[in-house]
């Protein structure tokens, strides 16, 4: 039987599996007895498409939902507190018992997930299938607005904007260039591998990274892809966190349904398309993150894995 700081140390390496905008990987943990802290790494914050920091916590918090499940599959029972401030979340480990198959499986979901942007085939995501997970979504902590048609061409427009304001705001393109293909802090960011070779021509736009990478995006459309809206009633740092998590609830989900997850943070990140976005919620929440929904063609192999920042820079033991 495995101590609690043990068990706590590879919840914390399992999280470093959790994605992140541009795969920045912003968080930190360090094990200190029978407690795991979660603080966020500045340094790989988004300066100029994320300057309050939202898209950071979203990306921590689901680096905080994958040390839970793995914790959940090992057999120990935890709480978790969420100060104001830092450290952003504190996972206390309470007692350990028998392996959870269920949670087990869910760790297993986590494990193989990744951010497919391959064009999405013409078979709809079936409807009990988008019916989990917006049901995950909300045993997240969040909810999940899927998009009528009338709305998926609005934030068609939405994302056309986005990018044309990114792409003639000078910073905002060196910074992407920073995270994305060519020279990049070593273990984070975007390699070619999972970037396409050219964007699909699909009614809603995938991200236009600036640079062509080696994935064949295939030659499908998004016409029977779902879009939908994560969103919740917060806009503090504590809702931005409980979002994260509820993301990568949302993906376990989709994963067990077969489904694809594409994020489209990019209306998130200007606040005129976020505005337009919540407008477009009856302004009864606050937008998180767009994702699009499909499936993809199992016969052909899915993006690489992104690479991972090794374990001694994300994670701090901390002798009694």
């Amino acid at each position: 039987m495995s101590t609690a700081s043990e068990a706590l140390a590879r919840a914390a390496d399992t999280a470093r599996l959790a994605p992140s905008v541009h795969n920045t990987q912003p968080w930190r943990w360090v094990v200190r007895g029978d407690s795991l802290e979660l603080y966020a790494v500045t340094d790989r914050q988004l300066r100029e498409q994320d300057p309050a920091g939202r898209l950071m916590l979203l990306s921590c918090g689901a680096a905080l939902h994958h040390a839970r499940v793995a914790l959940d599959a090992a057999g120990w029972t935890h709480t978790v507190r969420r100060p104001a401030g830092e450290p952003l979340a504190v996972v206390q480990a309470a007692a350990p018992g028998p392996a959870d198959p269920a949670a087990m499986r869910r760790l297993q979901l986590l494990q193989v997930r990744r951010t497919d942007r391959r064009a999405v085939s013409d078979e709809p995501v079936a409807p009990e299938a988008v019916q989990a997970i917006t049901a995950a979504a909300t045993a997240g902590g969040a909810r999940l607005h899927v998009l009528n048609r009338d709305q998926v061409l609005e934030l068609a427009v939405m994302i056309e904007h986005a990018g044309d304001a990114e792409r003639h705001d000078e910073r905002m393109r060196a910074e992407t260039a920073s995270w994305v293909g060519g020279e990049r802090p070593a273990g984070t960011g975007l390699p070619d591998a999972v970037i396409p070779v050219e964007l699909p021509l699909t009614t809603v736009a995938e991200r236009d990274f600036g640079v062509s990478g080696t994935l064949q995006a295939g030659t499908g459309h998004d016409t029977a892809a779902a879009y939908a809206v994560l969103y919740g009633d917060g806009d503090e740092p504590a809702d931005w966190l409980r979002a994260g998590e509820a993301l990568s609830e949302v993906w376990v989900a989709a994963t067990d349904h077969g489904a694809a997850v594409l994020p489209l943070s990019s209306p998130i990140e200007l606040d005129f398309t976020r505005q337009a976005l919540r407008r477009m919620l009856g302004e009864v929440g606050y937008p998180f993150l767009v994702m699009r929904l499909g499936t993809t063609d199992p016969d052909h192999a899915g993006p690489a894995h992104t690479p991972r920042l090794p374990v001694e820079q994300v994670i701090e033991i901390v002798e009694d």
